[in-house]
């Protein structure tokens, strides 16, 4: 069995070089063979010499150049460099557990799938705000879905995120490349392609599987714990979903182009902070409330005005 692992980078080489020792220490199972294939998504630092220094002590690694900018232009160049049964993908803000490669060959050598996906362990630079809502955990990147092997399917709840994710090349071919108009790119945190893929795996019947023991641990720098990080993160995750939404509406009530339960949520969010001002209502909750109305904002942007860039 082939593993090919695609690490998507931009600027970020004191990073990768952390993700690419946590890979070479991991252990490899006799029966399953390794590449690591780093895409360079025209990054301006270091990134191809850290590459190069790391292709002298750790086999197998490639360098992949892609100059169009975008985290899903990195990906399809990397799936489409690489040849392995499975496709694996990582984040540059990553390392991995030393079990990782174990915990893939063991789920495809064992059963019957097509995917699997994993919890994100947050390692914290700093020690996290009162005011962090753990509804929006994904803004951070710290995901668990609990200690239970669950399948993914339409009752599980989240999506597979693509920093941690294997999957076989053959259900890859039969759903194709990652979306491309809905990627972040630069200062804009779009962040669709994921979900995107996800629907697309659930609609052609693939068997995916959260495997608790599948464990990344994900940096988490000062700099994303501040709101105005979360704040733009909702506004443009929002700005993702209304564009997907253009090509598949949801079955669900609209109310101007936008499902009702988003304007439901917002409003509901405002009135609850509007009545904290008399209570003792804590700085997580009120945030809370306060991102639903920019989730309504990003939607409603997204669907009606934003240009998507393929």
């Amino acid at each position: 069995m082939r593993l090919d692992v695609v690490i998507p980078t931009y600027n970020r080489q004191q990073s990768l070089s952390r993700t690419l020792g946590s890979l070479q220490k991991a252990r490899v199972p006799s029966g399953l063979s390794v590449g690591i294939t780093v895409v360079d998504n025209n990054s301006s630092d270091d990134t191809r010499l850290v590459v190069e220094r790391w292709g002298q002590e750790l086999s197998g690694v490639s360098y992949v150049y892609e100059k169009k900018q975008g985290r899903s232009f990195a990906l399809n160049a990397g799936i489409q460099a690489t040849s392995g049964d499975l496709i694996g993908f990582i984040d540059d803000d990553e390392e991995v557990e030393e079990s990782w490669y174990e915990t893939v060959y063991d789920a495809f050598t064992s059963g019957d799938v097509d995917f699997i996906g994993g919890p994100y362990i947050p390692n914290w630079e700093v020690e996290p705000p009162n005011w962090l809502p753990r509804k929006y955990c994904g803004v951070i990147g710290d995901i668990q879905a609990g200690d239970q092997i669950v399948p993914f399917d339409e009752s599980y709840p989240g999506i597979l995120m693509g920093g941690n994710a294997v999957l076989k090349r053959a259900i890859l071919k039969r759903v194709g490349l990652y979306m491309t108009s809905v990627s972040r790119k630069g200062k804009k945190l779009l962040a669709g392609e994921d979900e995107d893929m996800y629907q697309r795996l659930l609609k052609a019947g693939a068997k995916g599987l959260y495997l608790p023991h599948l464990r990344i641990f994900h940096h988490i720098p000062a700099e994303r714990l501040t709101k105005s990080y979360f704040r733009r993160w909702c506004f443009w995750r929002g700005v993702s979903s209304g564009v997907l939404d253009r090509q598949q509406p949801a079955d669900v009530r609209y109310l101007f182009g936008v499902p009702r339960y988003l304007y439901g949520a917002a409003a509901r969010g405002m009135f609850s902070n509007v009545a904290s001002v008399f209570s003792s209502t804590d700085a997580s909750y009120r945030f809370t409330n306060e991102l639903a109305s920019w989730d309504l904002a990003g939607f409603f942007y997204g669907k009606h005005f934003y240009s998507p860039e393929v």
